[in-house]
Formats: structure tokens, C-alpha cells, sequence
């Protein structure tokens, strides 16, 4: 016997069973499933003899493979007539839809837990009954069968038959990767200042299965730091799988670069390279049936074989690979990689993959995630995106429009009833545009559920054009909606927006920690890293850090010398910006003729930078000058940086807006950047959700603006700061326009090498 494999039972039939077309969004998030609200009423009626939630485990043996196979099934019911494995699904739709040869990947699950069962028990027979339960009537609809143990055992092996070569491929693989990483050397002749430091760190912290918050300067290395200790942590047989989460492309693609330079010394690891399904889509429509898309009708029955065919012959999945082997096998290019991110050994991605309970990878077991780390680069972004996606709202005009499409139907009595409570709420706010709920209102969270029932049934009689897709945009905020309800507690606060007739309702997220923290606390180990983690209790607090995590702060490996740090005493305060626009340009000016070259400005605003960028341009410097406009293309930035150039006849003045596209994740090294003038303290603009979270952690003891305005707005300063220095060898100046920058507590928020700015 050559590989020992541990599968459960569900993957496993699934591989074998799954045939068929992709449906639209909203088939693939109601069909049949294992809800535990359904198991529950099922179970409660069984009888005393009968057991629930029964954990089964067996080894069989095929083609040189040994098989551990385990599950745990949802009923073991005794009779007279002898021993049953219930299987229950629930479903959305009409139980008549439903018959025994419905859905054979059912009947698989339920007799890989008899054969498991009757082997244990020396029983020549067993009994199998599927129990599908339907959500909204309660009504349950039960198929009984008979098999001897020899049907089950040859129904077991033809199981095992069809998953072999899979199964022999991913242990040939995993053997092949626990060598070339044991083997790795790190990819470049010595390390960096700061590098060794961080990568140790890295590697203790998935060993002892810890939390790490890491503070390391930009122009390190931090990406070939955390993924090579990481990969080492492999071949050690510590560690099994890398996620690499992260906002941008272009750090997605300093992560590929990484893994390629440790394959060209040796290592054989598949990384895969997820992007979003709005880029990577085929089709102009973007509708995912087989009715709009030939690459997701059919999808299932070709699938297994695609997956197989890219993990035997590549080990770079990007997204132009995945394209190449999508259209080769027809197949839909966004579900082929979520496909392969459950078989490759490190999958770079955003972060919501992870963290955002609407689209995370759902078929990750927990006994694979306990042998996974999640490698957080850009970590102090996660803050504001896990708000959002922790968040969810509703609005009035979705109802009321669904009234006017569904007359005379179960959908129009849920989308009046809403409709109605949108109403009441508008009267409640008397003339306010917002009104702060102190509880979430049970009787619209019902109201809510009640539509989601309803327009599950609509939906499952397959609606197309404006109504249909009217239909599924509620249907989907309504899930969400009641997903985040489930979530609710002391850091959430619920509010009305009233904008004439329209009226919006939030529950928003004040303090994302705990929820960061569930989501990934499941994982072996977690690396929180970024250039501007700082100050780290405040990273800490908001991502759900603990006493006993591990810190790690590398200092700069650059030198002081390397930046000219210069401030200017004015106010960039909001009733005082029209006054700081000649100071600011008059300055611009001079730091360019005294030293041409690329510069970058950056504001708090497109208003502040538009009204100064028409004073610049109606002075008439000659200055070549370029501005950011607000939802550039991919091509109009690579276009906009591609203007900065090492070796330019004249200087080149770039207006940008911090937090902005041009200020995090931009790497122009040596001449291609000679200067950064950074306007203001980057706090964000006072609004009605900035508010509501100063006031929370205020009244939680903390200091509510600093968490909200000050600490944030650093951030984006240290960020548009970073992207002068890159390398051993850049040089600069950095010009910060606020006099703010001389009270003490911000400039202790400055990188150590800022600090010694001079005044002008």
C-alpha cells in the first residue's frame, strides 16, 4: 500500500455525483441543503431508541490507496425491521418537485453511512431513508430503500474508482511539495535588513498556531518574508495551505512573483491566482445559467476532468491560465478557480474570500483549515472593508417596485409589508434625514424572512428579464440583511437615512473585531502585516487582537539621510483650505525648480484637489502636470504611471487624493519618484457614520476621535508617504503641508525617519 487518503463523505460523493449545469446566483445558494434548523425539527421526532448527529469512520483499501473515510450522519433510526441512516435536506422549493431519483448524490451520502455503519456492526443489510424537509410549509417527503452489504460495498468501490486518480494525484503532489519545500532555500543571495527578523517571526507564529500583528517597513520584502517561512512551515509538515489575502492587483501580483522566484530554486507548489467574477467572466451578459452561457451549461459533468488536467500540467494558475484551460474545457473561469482553491497549496486572493460571509469559500472544512494560514498583507485596509461587509442594508424603492411587478402573489403581500414599515419609519423620523434605532426591529427582521421564503418560491419557477433580476437583487439584500442579523449584538447600531421618499435602513458595524476575529479563528494561524500597522493598539483592537498574540515592529532599513522631510505650518482645515491654495502652490513651485524631477501631491479630497490643481494650471508654471480622475480603468492608471520616468527631459507634478489608487501599493523606484507633498492629516471627512463610531468607543472608554478620524487619516499619510523610499538607493524630499505635524501626538505618529523634519 503505497498513500494513506482521509476524505469525509460529502467531498467525496460530490466529486463522483455532481452533473449538471451552473444555475443562476440564486440556485446556488438555495439548493438543497443542510440547514440545522431543519435537522432539528426532523430529529426532534424521533424516537427514544433513535440517536442524532452519529460520527462514522472506516478504511477501505483501492488500487494500492488506503481510504480513511469518515461523516457523520444526520439519523440512525432502530426498528423491527432493523437499523436506518436517515438523511435530511431541507429545501425552498415544492416538495412534488421532488422525487427518489431526484437527487442521487443524496442517496450516495446516506449509503456511504450505511455501508460504514453495517461493516461496524457485521450487519448484512441496512436500510436508507432521505427526509426532505420544505422550509416554508414544514411538510416533510420521505423515499425508503433496502440494501444488502454487498450492494453497498461494490456501491463503495465504485466510489472509490472514480475519485482514484484524483485522490493518487493530490498525495503524489503533497509528497512532491513537503520535499521541494523542505529543500527551499531562500530565493535570494542574503537576506535584507529586517527580513530574517520578520520571516522567523512569521515561521513561530504558524508553528505555536498563533496570532501575529507585524509592523515592517516598505521596501523590505514583506511578501517573499511571510509566503517563504510560510512554505518552509510545509515542509516541516507543519502546514498545509497558504491564503495570501490582499485589496490590490498589484500586490496579487508581487505575491505571483514571489512564488515563481521559489520555483526557479526548486519548490512544487500550485498557487492559484483568484480574481473577481465581474473581470473574469467570458460573457458580456454575466448571467450564470446555461440558458445565457455555454461555459455554465454542463458545467458539473466537465469539471472534475478540468481540474485535473490544469493541476497535472501547471503549477502558476494565473487568471490568463485559467482563461486558457476555461475555454479548452468550456467551463465558467470564476467557478473553475474556486474549484481549484479547494486542491492548490496557496491561493492568493482578496479578502472577502475569507472574511465576507456572503461570498467566502464555504466548502473549506474545518480539518483543513486547521492546516491553513492566512497571511494578511495590507492589513490595516481590512478595518473599513470588514465594516462593510459586516454591514448590510435595505431600501424602500426595491419593495415598492417589486409591487408593481407581482401583483395578486405571495412576493407583492411581503414587498407591501415592507413597503409599509419603510413608511412608518419615514413618519418616525419627523423631517430628520437620520434616526438611530435602539434595537433592531424584531417585527422587520420577520417581515424580511417572510420575503425571503417568498421569493424563493418565485424564483424556483425560473424568472427572467426586468422582473426576475428586480426579484433577485431584493432577494439577495434581503439575505444579507439576515445574515448580519444574526451577527447583531452591542457592536452593531441600526439607523434610518431619509432622502425624500426614499428611505434606507442600516445595520451598521461599529467594531469589527469580534467578527474578524470568528472568521478566521477557526484557521491554524493568522499573519496580520502591513508598512503602516501603527499605532498597533488601535490594529489590534479593531481586528480582535488578544494579549496573548504575537507583535513583531521591524524598523527601517533605509536611512535618514535618504529623505528631506519638510513641513509647512499652515491650516488645510476645511473652513481654511481656500487660504492654504497659493501657499501650497507657491511652495510646489519652488521645491520643483530647486530640484526637478517627478513629484506627487496628494489631498483629503477631489474638491480640495480640483481647486488647487486650477489655481497650478492658471499660473502657467510649464510644469507638465497630471491629475487622477475619480473610477479610473485599469489602462487609464497604468497609463498615468507610466508618465513617470526616470530619465524625463522636464519634471512631472501628479495631483492624486490620499487613500486613492496612486497612493497604496505604487512601487516607482529611483528617479521615477523624487518627492511626495502630502496635504493635510488625511482625516476623513466628519459624516454621520464617522460620528456614530467616535461616539461608540467613547462611550466604551476609548478615545472615540482618535479611532475615527485621527488614527485612520495617518494611515493614508503614511501610506502616500511610502511611496518614495522603495530601495537601498532612493533618495527624496517629503513636504507635509498642516501644522498640525507639530503638535506631539501626531508627529509620534511619524516613521522614526520623518521625525527630524525641518520647518519653512
Amino acid at each position: 500500500m503505497d498513500y494513506q487518503i482521509k476524505i469525509a463523505v460529502r467531498p467525496l460523493v460530490e466529486y463522483v455525483y455532481r452533473s449538471g449545469s451552473i444555475e443562476s446566483g440564486f440556485r446556488s445558494v438555495t439548493t438543497l441543503t443542510e440547514g440545522t434548523k431543519a435537522h432539528r425539527k426532523v430529529q426532534k421526532e424521533y424516537g427514544e431508541n433513535d440517536k442524532s448527529e452519529v460520527l462514522l469512520q472506516t478504511e477501505m483499501v483501492y488500487d494500492h490507496l488506503l481510504f480513511v473515510i469518515e461523516g457523520r450522519c444526520d439519523g440512525l433510526l432502530r426498528a423491527e425491521e432493523g437499523f436506518t441512516i436517515d438523511e435530511i435536506k431541507s429545501t425552498s422549493g415544492s416538495l412534488d418537485d421532488i422525487s427518489e431519483e431526484t437527487y442521487p448524490v443524496h442517496w450516495a451520502q446516506a449509503k456511504c453511512y450505511a455501508y460504514m455503519y453495517a461493516k461496524l456492526n457485521n450487519l448484512s443489510e441496512m436500510n436508507v431513508q432521505l427526509t426532505y424537509f420544505q422550509k416554508e410549509t414544514e411538510e416533510t417527503k420521505k423515499f425508503k430503500n433496502q440494501f444488502s452489504f454487498q450492494e453497498l460495498e461494490d456501491f463503495m468501490f465504485m466510489l472509490l474508482k472514480s475519485y482514484a486518480a484524483y485522490g493518487k494525484w493530490l498525495k503524489n503532489h503533497e509528497l512532491e511539495l513537503k520535499n521541494s519545500a523542505s529543500n527551499l532555500q531562500f530565493p535570494y543571495e542574503s537576506y535584507r535588513k529586517g527580513q530574517r527578523e520578520l520571516a522567523a517571526s512569521v515561521y513561530k507564529t504558524i508553528v505555536d498556531d498563533k496570532t501575529l500583528f507585524a509592523t515592517a517597513p516598505t521596501g523590505i520584502g514583506k511578501t517573499i518574508s511571510t509566503l517563504f517561512p510560510a512554505v518552509k512551515a510545509i515542509g516541516e509538515g507543519n502546514l498545509k495551505k497558504i491564503f495570501y489575502l490582499t485589496a490590490r492587483t498589484t500586490t496579487r501580483q508581487t505575491a505571483e512573483e514571489a512564488f515563481r522566484l521559489m520555483r526557479n530554486k526548486g519548490l512544487n507548489a500550485k498557487s492559484i491566482t483568484i480574481t473577481a467574477k465581474d473581470k473574469i467572466c467570458f460573457t458580456e451578459e454575466k448571467i450564470c445559467s446555461k440558458e445565457h452561457c455555454p461555459f455554465a451549461d454542463g458545467f458539473y459533468d466537465r469539471i472534475n476532468d478540468a481540474v485535473l488536467d490544469i493541476l497535472s500540467n501547471e503549477t502558476e494558475i494565473t487568471r490568463e491560465i485559467i482563461e486558457k484551460y476555461a475555454r479548452k474545457h468550456m467551463v465558467c473561469p470564476f467557478e473553475y478557480s474556486l474549484e481549484l482553491a479547494y486542491a492548490a497549496d496557496a491561493i492568493i486572493c482578496d479578502y472577502n474570500y475569507i472574511f465576507d460571509p456572503r461570498v467566502s469559500l464555504k466548502r473549506m472544512f474545518d480539518e483543513t483549515k486547521k492546516q491553513t494560514v492566512l497571511l494578511v498583507d495590507e492589513a490595516h485596509n481590512l478595518v473599513d472593508r470588514a465594516r462593510d461587509m459586516y454591514s448590510a442594508s435595505l431600501e424602500k424603492r426595491m419593495f415598492l417596485e417589486l409591487k408593481r411587478f407581482f401583483k395578486n402573489s405571495k412576493v407583492f403581500e411581503s414587498a407591501k409589508l415592507l413597503n409599509d414599515f419603510f413608511i412608518h419609519l419615514r413618519k418616525q423620523a419627523n423631517g430628520e434625514q437620520y434616526q438611530v434605532l435602539q434595537e433592531v426591529d424584531e417585527e422587520f427582521n420577520e417581515l424580511v424572512e417572510k420575503f425571503i421564503g417568498n421569493a424563493e418560491q418565485e424564483l424556483f419557477t425560473g424568472l427572467e428579464g426586468e422582473s426576475g433580476q428586480a426579484l433577485l437583487d431584493a432577494y439577495f439584500a434581503a439575505l444579507s440583511w439576515s445574515r448580519i442579523a444574526k451577527l447583531y449584538d452591542e457592536q452593531y447600531v441600526t439607523y434610518v437615512e431619509v432622502n425624500r421618499n426614499e428611505v434606507t435602513i442600516k445595520m451598521f458595524c461599529l467594531d469589527p473585531s469580534t467578527v474578524v476575529d470568528r472568521a478566521g479563528k477557526s484557521f491554524k494561524s493568522r499573519v496580520y502585516f502591513s508598512a503602516t500597522l501603527s499605532p498597533l493598539h488601535y490594529f489590534m483592537l479593531m481586528l480582535g487582537g488578544k494579549e496573548e498574540d504575537y507583535t513583531v515592529s521591524i524598523p527601517s532599513p533605509f536611512s535618514k539621510d535618504q529623505t528631506d522631510v519638510r513641513v509647512q505650518p499652515l491650516s488645510t482645515r476645511y473652513r481654511d483650505r481656500e487660504r492654504s491654495v497659493l501657499p501650497i502652490i507657491n511652495s510646489l513651485e519652488s521645491a520643483i525648480t530647486e530640484r526637478p524631477g517627478n513629484y506627487i501631491i496628494f489631498f483629503p479630497s477631489y474638491q480640495y484637489m480640483n481647486r488647487v490643481f486650477e489655481e497650478w494650471t492658471a499660473r502657467d508654471t510649464g510644469i507638465p502636470t497630471i491629475i487622477q480622475g475619480p473610477g479610473m480603468t485599469e489602462s487609464e492608471r497604468e497609463d498615468f504611471l507610466l508618465k513617470f520616468q526616470p530619465e524625463r527631459k522636464e519634471s512631472l507634478l501628479a495631483f492624486a487624493v490620499l487613500g486613492g489608487i496612486f497612493s497604496e501599493g505604487v512601487d516607482l523606484k529611483g528617479d521615477r519618484l523624487n518627492g511626495v507633498f502630502l496635504v493635510g492629516v488625511g482625516l476623513p471627512q466628519i459624516g454621520f457614520e464617522r460620528e456614530l463610531i467616535k461616539d461608540y468607543f467613547s462611550k466604551n472608554g476609548q478615545n472615540g476621535y482618535d479611532i475615527a478620524y485621527v488614527f485612520p487619516g495617518m494611515n493614508k499619510i503614511l501610506q502616500a508617504g511610502g511611496r518614495l523610499i522603495r530601495t537601498e538607493t532612493d533618495s527624496g524630499i517629503i513636504v507635509l503641508f498642516d501644522d498640525r505635524y507639530l503638535q506631539p501626538k501626531y508627529k509620534k505618529m511619524m516613521p522614526e525617519e520623518w521625525r527630524d523634519f525641518r520647518v519653512f
